[in-house]
Order: structure tokens, then sequence, then C-alpha cells
């Protein structure tokens, strides 16, 4: 409230100069309001401070950063991150799973700087230690010590190289994901050569190993019975499935879920999607150092895994189409047997009590209803894995509209 000598200057014309509250607080000893002096004491509690500042300041400590503080035009001070915490994100990320592969960790590492550092984009690498016991992961600490660009996942035992994928994958922060061995059999050179093509507006490209450097009998051979079966199987032509060097878009792999042995299956996956594959021809080069992991043993996992990628591309928006056909058929079959067996025991008189052909007739119908009634039940639970996620049966590639029908969208965002 103006004192008097205030009131009595505003009379008599004189200019009163505004003062600082804090200095006429401490000099001239005014009182100021409750009201004022409870606002106050609120502020300096800390759970009325400013949240702005709170939350600026909490985040900054949960990655242990300690940004600088700025006057604003509005008189608070904004925490400014450090340069350090603005870090773009790579372009490519390259994911390699590793398994006792001690030997060739500092040669793979090497190969790879030296390749993508003359490519001259924004890159990473990722390793994936899945339960080595040789002393991958010790080499792989000391070469992520000394290199900024190189991430380490290791995994708590060995899940297998399809999950040392998925790990990497997820790591991964690339627009664009490489993936390859650890062995050195692939070419780390290619994959300059391979992002270039995949750029032409492809999105997958895999390796041809064409010169394939490996034992005809238990790998070349088998290797080539496969990728013809596989490619009958799921209409994705390929010459070679069990190529690890490939190059992906990363929206394409991240929304895919691999279990069991799958990674090879990524193609035909991923065809559901509806991507643009390509293949070209990459080198191939002996392997240096330890054992290769796969073998003939492996033959009859990737047959069952054949079987599984097949149902999901065919059949896993309409499982009532393939147990509905069968069961079908089974019933027809059974009806038809039932019938004429009771044609022949009605008007010939024949006995048909000992005839097995009565008990599969009887069999096809129960087998049939039941086959039918699982179709039934498998579409509801495929609805309900769809409607229950909002998972979408389609993929967008692209959406073209005009200015006017994206700007309230973008408002609303």
């Amino acid at each position: 409230r103006p004192s008097n000598s205030s009131n009595s200057a505003a009379v008599m014309g004189t200019a009163v100069q505004p003062v600082n509250s804090r200095s006429a607080s401490a000099g001239s000893g005014a009182v100021r309001p409750p009201a004022f002096r409870f606002a106050a004491l609120l502020l300096r509690i800390p759970q009325y401070s400013n949240p702005w500042r709170t939350r600026a300041a909490g985040s900054g400590a949960a990655f242990g950063l300690r940004g600088r503080r700025r006057a604003s035009s509005t008189g608070r001070r904004a925490i400014i991150p450090p340069v350090h915490a603005m870090v773009m994100s790579p372009e490519l990320s390259v994911v390699i799973p590793l398994l006792d592969e001690a030997p060739n960790v500092d040669a793979l590492h090497a190969e790879l700087t030296e390749t993508l550092d003359a490519w001259s984009r924004a890159y990473e690498m990722v390793f994936v230690d899945d339960g080595s016991t040789d002393g991958t992961f010790e080499r792989l600490a000391r070469l992520q010590a000394s290199d900024p660009r190189m991430r380490v996942v290791r995994l708590r035992r060995c899940f297998g190289q399809t999950a040392a994928f998925s790990a990497g994958f997820a790591a991964a922060r690339g627009r664009l994901i490489a993936t390859a061995d650890g062995d050195l059999q692939n070419d780390l050179r290619e994959i300059p050569r391979m992002v270039d093509k995949l750029e032409e507006g492809f999105d997958i490209v895999c390796g041809w190993r064409k010169a394939r450097r490996d034992p005809w009998i238990s790998r070349r051979l088998v290797s080539a019975v496969a990728n013809r079966l596989i490619s009958r199987v799921t209409g994705v032509r390929l010459r070679d499935y069990g190529c690890s060097l490939k190059v992906f878009r990363a929206e394409v792999v991240k929304s895919l879920r691999l279990y069991g042995e799958m990674h090879r299956f990524i193609p035909a996956i991923a065809s559901e999607q509806g991507v643009r594959i390509a293949e070209v021809v990459v080198n191939h080069r002996p392997r240096r150092h330890g054992r290769s992991k796969y073998g003939l043993s492996r033959t009859p996992h990737v047959i069952l895994d054949l079987v599984t990628v097949k149902f999901l591309l065919s059949y896993s928006t309409r499982p009532l189409q393939i147990f509905g056909l069968v069961g079908l058929a089974m019933g027809a079959a059974g009806a038809a047997i039932t019938a004429w067996l009771a044609y022949i025991r009605l008007f010939e008189g024949q006995d048909i009590g000992g005839r097995p052909l009565l008990l599969f007739g009887i069999l096809l119908l129960f087998t049939g209803m039941q086959l039918v009634t699982l179709g039934l039940l498998a579409e509801l639970q495929v609805r309900t894995y769809h409607e229950s996620q909002d998972k979408p049966t389609y993929h967008v590639r692209e959406v073209l509209a005009p200015p006017s029908a994206a700007a309230p969208a973008a408002r609303r965002g």
C-alpha cells in the first residue's frame, strides 16, 4: 500500500521512480502483503517449485548429464544439455552376432572400421555376444572402450543366432541395418555396394555367395536343395537364403518377431509386408579361425521352421481356410463311405457291422467336424489377437495427400 509520502509526491506532481522489491524491503523496511509472503513461502518448498525446471533437471540427471543454465527472456533459467547429449542417429547400423569367435574379433573390427570410414557416412557397429565362453566378450569390451561407434550387447547365455539378431535389431539406431556373420567369411567390404543397391528403391538386399568356399556335401549341396525348397514353398525366389550378409530398411526388420531359427527366413517373412527384394553376388572367403556352428543336424529344424513360415504367410489371418478345407474333405469322404454302407445294408441286406470300412468312415466324419471346429476357434483367436492390440492386417508403404488434408492432422499432433 503506498505511503503518505508517495501520495503527497503524486499530488505535488513529482515523478515517483519504481524501486526493486528486494532493495525496498531491505532498505526501506516495507512490509509485504500476507498473500505475497504466502506465495514466496510456497516457492521455497521443493514440491511447489517450477515443474518445468524440475523435469529438465531430472531428465539430465537420469542420463548422468550436467547441463548449463541460461537466463531466458522471461527471467527463468533454462537448462541447456551438453553437446554430447544431442548425438545424431547413425545412418547405418551393422549387426553382427558372435559365439566363441575370439580369434576373429580384432580383425573383424578392423575390417569393418576401415570399410565404413572410407564410406564417409555416419554408422555404428552392434556386436551381440551370444553367450561366448572363449573370451569374446572381453575382447569386445576392450575395443568398445576406445571406439564410441561400437556397441556391445551381451546375452546371459546362448539363445541362438535368431535371438542374437533380434537383440541386435532392437539395439540398432540406424535408418538402415546390415547383418553379417562373425567368422570373417562374409566380405564386409560389400556393404557399401549393397547399400547403394538398396537405395535404388529396394527394402531388402540379400547376398548371394556364388563362389562359396565351403565343403561340397555337408554345406553346399544341402544348402542348394534347401534354397530351392524354400523358394518353392514361400514364393520368394532367392539363390542363397543362408547368407547372413544382408541390408534392410530398419522399419522392415524392427517390426518382425523372430523365433526358433527363422533368421534365414527374414526375406520370406518380410514379403508379407510387400517389400521389394534384390539379390547381389558377394565375395565369400574360407574360414580363418575356429569351426562352423552349422551342419546336417540343423536340417530337420529348417524343415519345421519352413512349415511354420508357410502357415504364417498363407493362413495367419484366415486359419479356417486351411483347417476348414481339410475338415470338409475328410467329412465328405466319411459321409460318402457311410452312405454307401447304409445303402447296401438297407437295400441289399448285407451285414456291415464287422467291416473296418464302417469305423473308418465314422472316423473321417468326426475328424472332419473337429477340424472345422478347430478352424473356427483359430479364427476367433486371430481376431482377438489383432483387435486387442489394434494390429492392422495390412502394411502401408506411403500416403500421398494434399497439404490441406495434412495440416489439421499436424495441428492435432
